[in-house]
């Protein structure tokens, strides 16, 4: 969920769409209905942020965290320090359902929060996931090109949905998870390219662009 300088060039897409533009995770957020929602409030909810791995969530989110004055909570190291494990090693070992149903309980916990989150990339495709993330806050899409994420992610090694493909596989991988996911992504309240002049590696300027947009909101009020 990093946003490092562009330093690896992808190749061109190769033909065809893999299973994995159909890919959804089917487990509910029905079950953390017992994490109450905090009325839709935008003022006491958390600003959820959602999109590619790549955007650029982990780097934007503390920065845009400190302009809000705000906590910054980053669900998949919340994962890793629970599991006591990687990301990697928890799909290796555990497979990728233990991996939501661990995404879910970490973004219920995060949902107790008025804080800043950065989700990982298929947290909001879960099933149910959009409208239980906008009834406990502002969703936020920082939303790349599959050109820029293939390049801001390099070779993907600790990243468990792309490693081990070559530069050409990776692009392909990514524009099929990005058709997949774009459905849930579209339902973001704000949406925030981060592609072009001064989005690739601009934190704080990404970060002032968001709290902007969120300050427009008639809702919004500072913490």
């Amino acid at each position: 969920m990093a946003l490092p300088r562009l330093l690896v060039r992808c190749a061109a897409s190769v033909a065809g769409r893999s299973a994995f533009a159909r890919r959804t995770y089917t487990a509910p957020m029905s079950e953390l209905e017992g994490e109450r929602a905090r009325g839709g409030s935008v003022a006491s909810g958390a600003v959820w942020l959602v999109g590619m791995m790549g955007a650029g969530k982990s780097t934007v989110g503390p920065v845009l965290a400190r302009a809000l004055g705000r906590a910054f909570v980053d669900t998949d190291e919340a994962i890793v320090a629970s599991a006591g494990r990687s990301i990697s090693a928890i799909f290796e070992h555990e497979g990728e359902a233990a991996f939501r149903a661990r995404e879910r309980a970490a973004m219920a916990d995060a949902a107790s929060r008025a804080a800043v989150v950065a989700l990982g990339g298929g947290a909001i495709a879960q099933d149910g996931a959009p409208a239980w993330l906008a009834e406990r806050g502002v969703v936020v899409y920082l939303r790349a090109t599959p050109r820029t994420l293939c390049a801001r992610v390099g070779d993907a090694a600790d990243r468990p949905l792309l490693a081990s493909l070559s530069a050409p596989e990776r692009l392909a991988r990514i524009e099929a998870l990005l058709a997949a996911r774009e459905p849930a992504y579209a339902t973001a309240r704000v949406v925030v390219d981060v592609d072009g002049p001064g989005a690739n590696g601009d934190a704080p300027q990404v970060a002032a662009r968001i709290a902007a947009r969120l300050r427009a909101l008639p809702d919004w009020e500072d913490g």
